[in-house]
């Protein structure tokens, strides 16, 4: 009876979950659909930024509505409670405030869920659109701050860029936070770039000339049907593979035992490959949204064509052909990346790298597996380092020298993808550690990576005298 009790709750929470996915795949292609409606009847030549803010926040709030019910309100709870702490907080500290409670917030409702609701269970959960409004008003917060308490001097490039010069209305923050286009799954933008999408003036700068140095007429607008050919593909392969290659395959006992290490590695790597079509498409998706009512623009190519990449989340391509563990991480979840960077990375004044690691394990969510990743994300990414620091110039001799090591490295760098993120896809401590006891032969392997680093400086002195010695053997 308990067996068939188990079987009879694992069905249930299968259904859910597969419901929630059919809701969110359905609202996204309203979605879509509004988007169009959004660019052509509220185009910012025919509609005042009001009517567009209104428009844009109550469809929000209704899709918000339909795929998670009642706990959408914990949208407009994060954000009341943010927007409070920006409007009556001093800006000196208004940002680290808004910061802990945007956060805390979140945290709490992903412990909340994860140990009470429906631990391991990948559902269209109600955090998932909570850590998107958590980047959204922690950027605002510090962007304020920027705008209001700091000297242009004090201010990178890229923060003067950013910076927000007055404080935004409820609806502009509402309508920033939780607009129909992005409430869903993202991406994240600055607040001025939404701004000046709403207003329409996010052409203008922008479309004065083109790359021939004549003047250009009206905007092209992107077609998002690359886009969506792009969705098709991505989901396609997601639900062709998937269940083929489940990477709890790599820490079953039979699996492990009769099969030698090197195939499994490659199983492994396999596994992952076929895990990450889902957020090709989901991200892909979203950007296509997006772009389909108006917002995205980011300039000309040097051919004159436009460019619609201003909040894309991934280059596919540079994600499955990257070369280093720097360049594959640069590639995926961008948005997010650029969120790390300028609130923890850009500001944190200890240890920078390690910061930036556990904000983003924090901002993820509360199972194990994700602190494990970014832990052993941290070694990954300062042993990369070093062996490009040390080994690279060995290669750049020669072009079939350096053809070499771009073919190691990117095998190295998918090896190192997946070993990092296998945790993340397992979630609990359990099989976590069962998967590094068994991929130990690995770890030996690493042992070779940390000698590099360990003698880094010797290694460096020992390069240079070598580089110099190559030099002068090529001279005529």
């Amino acid at each position: 009876m308990q067996v068939i009790h188990r079987k009879s709750i694992h069905f249930y929470h299968s259904l859910l979950c597969l419901c929630a996915q059919v809701n969110f795949v359905a609202c996204q292609l309203f979605a879509l659909l509004m988007a169009v409606w959004f660019r052509i009847y509220l185009h910012p030549s025919k509609t005042s930024p009001f009517i567009r803010h209104v428009v844009a926040t109550l469809l929000g709030f209704y899709l918000a509505l339909f795929c998670f019910g009642w706990y959408s309100l914990h949208f407009l709870v994060q954000s009341g409670l943010s927007y409070s702490v920006m409007v009556f907080a001093g800006l000196e500290n208004m940002h680290k405030y808004c910061f802990i409670v945007t956060l805390g917030y979140l945290i709490l409702c992903q412990i909340t869920r994860v140990y009470v609701f429906d631990y391991g269970m990948y559902s269209a959960d109600f955090t998932g659109p909570m850590m998107v409004i958590t980047q959204k008003i922690t950027s605002m917060a510090f962007e304020i701050h920027d705008g209001l308490t700091k000297r242009e001097g004090q201010l990178t490039p890229g923060q003067k860029y950013f910076a927000i010069s007055r404080m935004p209305s409820l609806l502009e923050y509402l309508s920033y936070n939780c607009n129909f286009m992005g409430i869903l799954a993202g991406p994240t933008c600055s607040y001025n770039d939404y701004k000046a999408f709403i207003e329409g003036t996010c052409y203008q700068p922008r479309h004065q000339e083109n790359a021939n140095g004549k003047e250009n007429g009206k905007y092209k607008q992107t077609e998002p049907s690359p886009k969506l050919c792009t969705c098709a593909i991505s989901l396609a392969v997601y639900l062709s593979l998937y269940k083929l290659l489940p990477v709890e395959r790599s820490i079953d006992d039979d699996f492990v035992n009769s099969t030698p290490f090197h195939l499994q590695v490659v199983y492994l790597y396999l596994a992952m490959l076929a895990l990450r079509p889902k957020y090709y498409f989901v991200w892909t998706l979203a950007d296509a949204i997006n772009n389909a009512a108006g917002f995205g623009f980011n300039g000309y190519n040097k051919d004159g064509s436009p460019r619609w990449d201003l909040i894309s989340n991934l280059r596919i391509l540079d994600i499955e052909f990257a070369t280093s563990f720097k360049l594959f991480l640069d590639n995926w979840n961008i948005q997010t990346a650029l969120w790390l960077k300028r609130v923890c990375y850009e500001r944190c004044p200890i240890n920078p790298t390690a910061a930036t690691f556990l904000l983003s394990a924090m901002w993820h969510g509360v199972y194990p597996g994700y602190y494990l990743t970014f832990l052993t994300g941290i070694g990954m990414t300062m042993a990369a380092r070093a062996v490009r620091h040390n080994i690279r110039p060995y290669f750049l001799v020669s072009d079939s020298y350096k053809g070499i090591y771009d073919v190691i490295t990117w095998a190295w760098t998918q090896v190192a993808i997946s070993y990092t993120v296998a945790p993340f896809v397992l979630l609990a401590v359990g099989p976590s550690l069962k998967f590094y006891r068994y991929v130990y032969e690995l770890l030996i392997h690493c042992g070779l990576i940390i000698k590099i680093v360990w003698g880094e400086k010797n290694n460096s002195q020992f390069l240079n005298k070598n580089i110099s010695a190559l030099n002068w053997k090529k001279k005529p």
